[in-house]
């Protein structure tokens, strides 16, 4: 039953913008812990003897479950509700990763990677729904920057850190100390989120402005809200496919930067631990920006009275163009002139993030924890067929230039699908939607 709010009328109080707060401190704790393998790979390859190819499958393992599980994931947070979905996500990816610290091979180090994966996949499109009933539309574009940029914000933040607990003690401490700080954060998680009809903190006037513009669809309810209709009505649909093989190309840049990019600074570029881990703060600061910048401009076009097809995907369109800036980068020899690069990159491929936004916008509203898992399933694609090609390029070429020029190509390709394929931004309808 929902508790008795304690302020009620007058101004609308913020009760929204502290459940912002948590999903994007969990979102940076949630990066950080599918990050961290790229960080330690220098020295763990050559702990536990791992080539270039066979450290690319350990690089996308993760994705392979982590896809495997976005609609099992998308239907268990239909089923049971944001809060204890969220709460389970959290907690079990972050023992999967400290686990990674007692890996003694190929074998323990890829079903730890597989048991990450399984736990992650709910958390994006949990974050999503949260938006979607949390926000009225003109602001959820901002609010998917703000929790997106924890992606970003938390690798610039701990990135220098994390690689002097390296330097200073080994790269088993790293996801000690990841894993240890997610375990802490699924506490806090289960004592502070409610729904908004649960909340303690949000009035009357609160409810009454997120419910105007589109929000509070009761998520606190059990049911899934599954129907093979449904299904199929989001698998007809051009708008998925347009947003979902969209975000996939724009994944691609993503997980370059969150796997090989260490490595390619030190390997490709000859650069020093000190200056990798100084340089590699960059192009996430970069990304971050970059995040801030599309939900401000998208919320901005919305309001001057722009289309929903302007203001979504216009600044996404921009992003992936910018993205595939990346192959630049293989002609230049300055060591800042290809960090200003990169940066340009992951400046664009930030503003991507408001494909979830976007998701929110035209996903049926029975169906939005399914629709937010297929979104996520193709996505994440990108990080098994990323990880493995960029490793068997370098490991045949003993080069990185073939794997930015195929970055950027599919980054060129994510344009073509946002234009050519995905059309207008409208809820899809369902025969038993009415406020489709």
């Amino acid at each position: 039953m929902a508790q008795a709010h304690t302020v009620r009328g007058g101004r609308p109080t913020r009760a929204r913008f502290g459940v912002l707060a948590l999903i994007a401190t969990g979102t940076m704790i949630n990066y950080l812990d599918r990050t961290v393998l790229g960080i330690a790979a220098p020295q763990l390859t050559r702990d536990l003897a791992l080539n270039a190819t066979v450290m690319g499958f350990v690089f996308s393992a993760f994705s392979w479950t982590y896809v495997l599980a976005q609609l099992p994931g998308g239907l268990f947070l239909d089923r049971f509700g944001t809060r204890l979905t969220y709460f389970l996500s959290v907690a079990f990816w972050s023992l999967f990763t400290l686990a990674q610290a007692f890996a003694t091979g190929f074998a323990s180090l890829l079903a730890f990677r597989f048991g990450l994966g399984v736990s992650e996949a709910p958390c994006f499109p949990t974050n999503s729904r949260i938006v979607g009933t949390w926000f009225p539309r003109n602001e959820r574009a901002r609010a998917t920057g703000v929790y997106t940029v924890g992606e970003y914000v938390g690798l610039a933040l701990f990135s220098p850190v994390l690689f002097w607990l390296m330097a200073r003690f080994s790269w088993h401490a790293l996801f000690i100390a990841v894993g240890a700080a997610g375990l802490l954060f699924s506490i806090v998680w289960l004592v502070a989120f409610r729904e908004p009809e649960e909340s303690r903190w949000a009035n009357a006037a609160e409810l009454d402005l997120i419910a105007a513009g589109g929000g509070l669809a009761d998520a606190s309810k059990g049911g899934s809200g599954f129907s093979w209709s449904g299904a199929r009505v989001l698998l007809a649909s051009r708008q998925m496919w347009g947003a979902a093989v969209g975000q996939f190309a724009g994944n691609s840049t993503l997980v370059f930067f969150l796997t090989w990019f260490p490595t390619y600074l030190a390997t490709e570029r000859h650069m020093g631990w000190v200056k990798v881990g100084i340089f590699a703060v960059l192009p996430f600061i970069a990304g971050g920006l970059g995040v801030l910048f599309g939900g401000f401009a998208s919320d901005r076009l919305l309001q001057a009275g722009r289309s929903a097809s302007l203001a979504r995907k216009g600044p996404i369109i921009l992003g992936l163009a910018l993205a595939s800036s990346i192959v630049l980068a293989n002609y230049v020899p300055s060591d800042a002139a290809v960090i200003a690069i990169l940066s340009l990159a992951f400046f664009g491929q930030g503003m991507v993030g408001l494909g979830w936004t976007l998701i929110s916008d035209i996903a049926p509203k029975p169906l939005m924890g399914l629709a937010g898992g297929m979104f996520n399933f193709v996505a994440g694609l990108a990080g098994i067929v990323t990880p493995i090609a960029i490793g068997a390029i370098v490991q045949a070429t003993h080069s990185f230039t073939g794997g930015l020029v195929f970055i950027a190509a599919i980054a060129a390709a994510g344009v073509v699908s946002y234009v050519f394929v995905m059309g207008e931004v409208r809820r899809i309808p369902l025969p038993t939607d009415p406020s489709a």
